[in-house]
């Protein structure tokens, strides 16, 4: 079943729970009883002892440039404007914001994020990291699912495979406005793992979670009672179709659908409105604030959604892609996640939740330190950052380098597959054991590559 297919099938099912009208996907006579039942998507056993529960991905799509934010460069301004005899006529561009020592560990960070860096000590910089293609959607498709040339399943896919989700009245992987573009569903898509493990869908890329809504979660004909009895003789109908096609992953899926679509009608409206929550807490997310409302309130959401039990968390800003326009549009970008992320670090921290939930922040690759024109870099996927924190991962740290100049990683190279071979190791799931039986071959998030990086744990 496709994603788009697998939403078809939820759509319909809350518009069925909500008008009062049945949709039968399967027809036939039942003799299973409801109650025999066992949800796929119940909590598993990892591998060994996690550190991690959960995940927050804070994803920058465009690239973020890497030696303006988290990788100083002394030899960049140093060498500024001088031409590089393998690049051409391009130039070395400085990065035209300082970089500071912070917190005790005295960790570099840009003057660009000055909130965030106040947790300075809580991240765990990887300087290392590197991809296949400087190309948009391929680097964005491999970022997400380990692959830019076949169809896979992503990173929460995977993680919702390997633990199922703690909550069962919401869905167990969220991808807040997610880009339609450069991959669009395939970078939350479950490909030929069973299609209840695809991500749910809230918003899109651009538009504000005060606008995002999921249709049909009300229903203005029947009761909770009546929807449960009628959701019952749906699905069991649908049980007994499945016992007679037992391979077939469709009817799981439309089963879990069904189900996951009633529990959601009141469970998902209480964890997007954001009541209850204190005037302190939302200004501390920058909700309210112009400049920041948008990824404060995803920011929010994600911790409210892992709050409850949900095991991996996308959230999503744009656009990184800076070509021209750098100081301007580079300096908009960090304002507007800085506050937000710095307040989503505290938050989980107060709670208690930052030391078992791994929050990631990265793009799809970084900047080149030259420039083809003014003010402006283009993209650069041999060398670039990422960084990590809670979730078991040593804070204050730095770990792998590029070059001086911080055009390609020389020093603890961590490419996408070392990256998602050690989230799935914080998580206790051992990333060459999980695997899936497909075509006649196994399959992994990692397929034949992938190193934990050992030294990052704390």
């Amino acid at each position: 079943m496709s994603i788009e297919e697998m939403n078809f099938s939820r759509r319909h099912a809350l518009q069925a729970m909500s008008t009062g009208f049945g949709y039968l996907a399967f027809s036939g006579l039942s003799t299973m009883a409801a109650q025999s039942y066992r949800n796929p998507l119940g909590p598993k056993s990892p591998h060994f002892t996690p550190r991690a529960k959960r995940v927050i991905f804070a994803c920058m799509r465009g690239g973020p440039s890497h030696v303006d934010t988290f990788d100083y460069k002394p030899a960049l301004a140093k060498d500024d404007g001088k031409k590089l005899k393998e690049f051409g006529s391009r130039k070395l561009l400085q990065s035209p914001w300082k970089f500071h020592k912070r917190g005790k560990s005295g960790l570099e960070i840009s003057e660009l994020y000055p909130q965030l860096a106040k947790h300075a000590d809580k991240l765990c910089v990887l300087n290392g990291m590197y991809a296949d293609i400087p190309n948009h959607p391929q680097c964005f498709v491999q970022l997400h699912t380990g692959s830019f040339q076949f169809v896979r399943p992503s990173l929460g896919s995977w993680a919702l495979y390997g633990l199922g989700t703690e909550n069962q009245n919401l869905p167990g992987f969220v991808t807040i406005n997610p880009p339609s573009r450069v991959g669009g569903a395939q970078n939350y898509g479950n490909a030929f793992l069973p299609a209840i493990y695809q991500g749910s869908r809230v918003g899109s890329l651009g538009q504000s979670l005060k606008d995002a809504k999921v249709e049909n979660l009300a229903n203005k004909r029947l009761s909770e009672r009546e929807q449960r009895k009628q959701l019952d003789f749906i699905q069991s109908m649908n049980r007994d179709f499945k016992s007679g096609h037992q391979e077939n992953s469709q009817i799981d899926g439309v089963i879990e659908s069904y189900e996951l679509a009633f529990r959601m009608q009141s469970a998902l409206p209480e964890v997007m409105g954001l009541k209850g929550e204190k005037q302190s807490t939302l200004e501390s997310y920058g909700v309210g604030n112009s400049k920041t409302d948008g990824f404060g309130r995803q920011c929010l959401m994600a911790r409210r959604l892992v709050e409850k039990g949900v095991r991996f968390v996308e959230i999503t800003h744009s656009s990184w892609d800076q070509h021209g326009g750098l100081k301007k549009k580079l300096g908009d970008n960090c304002m507007a996640t800085d506050r937000p992320l710095a307040a989503l670090l505290a938050d989980l921290e107060q709670r208690n939740l930052l030391e078992d939930t791994l929050v990631i922040w990265g793009g799809e690759f970084g900047r080149t330190p030259h420039i083809k024109k003014a003010d402006g870099r283009d993209h650069n996927s041999t060398g670039f950052t990422f960084w990590l924190a809670g979730g078991g991962v040593k804070g204050g740290m730095r770990y792998g380098a590029t070059d001086e100049h911080g055009i390609k990683a020389v020093e603890g190279r961590m490419h996408f597959h070392d990256l998602h071979a050690t989230i799935l190791h914080l998580l206790g799931l051992d990333h060459e054991k999980l695997t899936y039986s497909y075509a006649g071959r196994e399959f992994r998030l990692t397929d034949v590559h992938g190193k934990v990086a050992k030294k990052i744990l704390a």
